[in-house]
Formats: structure tokens, C-alpha cells, sequence
């Protein structure tokens, strides 16, 4: 089947097509670029690299940059799967959904309204297991958003590894908080994967951190043969 991504540049994004290319063709990447860090349904931080991700996989990207508001990111939404129908001529869409119902639900409604089949290959996946298989599949991954205690600066740019996830762990079992950041508690950007075929070497960053959140922000980068 020919599927559009829903892609953010993240891990769980980039999974789920990891996962979904086994069995279906991915004709494009959507990207919905959000005015506002405070979206709830989309991924902000360092969504403007996704144009470099999909160049890295030679995928074609459609991106649009959504209004202010839950409807209005939807609506773009909407625009963004109807043009990715008439380019690319998908039948579905997949998506790195875990455990947000919120996120699923509006997504899945839009897709019922165009006639998509949505393919979730990640739903309901325990996320040590999660970030175990990104790991073992050799995905290079950095944390580029925090948004929770007792998380701090020290972990923004960090690259996602085995001593991290131990770190993660920890924290998880003393304070609750999902260490696959279903709860927005964490955000990250893949720079290398099995289907890039060449890798994103960031050049240029600054971190900013305020308030008990914070963002690694990459100001430049060049894409390197791997």
C-alpha cells in the first residue's frame, strides 16, 4: 500500500516508517509546522530539519505551516493529506502514535473524512521496549526538548544510548515520567537511521533552557555520507 508519513523528525516518527517499509511503500512525509511551541497535537522543536530528513532518505516532504489553535492545526492538517492524496496518490497514512488518544482520535477523524486508512505501528508499545528496538536498529537520536522535573539542560543534545536509557529508567520509577515523552515530557530529532542514506551532522546549535524547560535548538547542519 502507499502510504504518507506523519512526520515530525523524532524517534517515534521515524519508527514507525522504519517499521512500515517492511510492507508498504512511503510516497511522501507530511510535516505540519506549528507557529506556536505549545501545540498539542504537533512536534515543535527543530521541525524545520525535517527537510533535511526527508533529503536524507530521499523521500519527497510536503510541509505546511499551521495557524494558532487546535482547529486550525487541524484544518491544515486536512489540506496537508488531501494534497499528499492528489500528489503522491497514498491510500493511508502511518504514524508514530503511542499511547495519545488526544492526538489519535483527531487524527484518525480526518482520515476517516478522506477515505485514508491509518496505520499506528507503535500503538500501546511499552516504551522501554520502544526505545530499546530505536536503539538496536542503530538510529543516532538526540534529546532536543524537555519539558519536565526533574529534567534539565544537561540532557538536551544528549544522544539516546544505552547508559541514557538506564538514566531514563531511573527517573521513570522515581518520578513517573514517560521516558518515550507521551506526555510531552521529552522531544528528540533522529540525525542518522537505517533508511537515511546519508547521515545529518548538526554544526551549529544553542540551548535554551527557562523555567524547568528547555530546547536544543540547531541553528545549522550538513548532511555527510555515511
Amino acid at each position: 500500500m502507499k502510504l504518507g508519513a506523519l512526520f515530525s523528525g523524532g524517534k517515534d516518527s521515524c519508527l514507525a516508517i522504519h517499521k512500515a517499509r517492511a510492507f508498504h511503500e512511503i510516497a511522501c512525509l507530511i510535516s505540519l509546522i506549528p507557529k506556536s511551541e505549545e501545540s498539542l497535537i504537533f512536534h515543535f522543536p527543530n521541525i524545520w530539519v525535517t527537510r533535511f530528513q526527508a533529503e536524507a532518505m530521499g523521500i519527497p516532504i510536503i510541509q505546511i505551516e499551521t495557524e494558532i489553535g487546535e482547529e486550525k492545526e487541524l484544518t491544515s492538517l486536512f489540506k496537508a493529506l488531501k494534497l499528499a492524496i492528489k500528489r503522491y496518490g497514498i491510500s493511508g497514512i502511518v504514524t508514530g502514535a503511542i499511547r495519545s488518544t488526544y492526538q489519535a482520535s483527531r487524527i484518525q477523524r480526518i482520515c476517516n473524512r478522506l477515505g485514508l486508512w491509518c496505520f499506528n505501528p507503535l500503538w500501546l508499545k511499552d516504551q522501554e521496549e520502544l526505545i530499546r528496538e530505536v536503539l538496536e536498529a542503530g538510529f543516532e537520536v538526540i534529546i532536543s526538548g524537555v519539558f519536565a522535573y526533574p529534567l534539565n539542560s544537561s540532557f538536551l543534545g544528549k544522544k539516546l544510548d544505552a547508559k541514557l536509557l538506564i538514566e531514563l529508567l531511573d527517573l521513570w520509577r522515581k518520578y513517573g515520567i514517560s521516558i518515550a515523552g507521551e506526555g510531552g515530557e521529552i522531544e528528540t530529532t533522529v540525525l542518522d537511521a537505517p533508511m537515511f542514506k546519508r547521515r545529518i551532522e548538526v554544526t551549529d546549535y544553542e540551548i535554551q533552557y527557562r523555567g524547568g524547560s528547555g530546547i536544543f535548538r540547531i541553528k545549522d547542519l550538513r548532511l555527510v555520507d555515511k
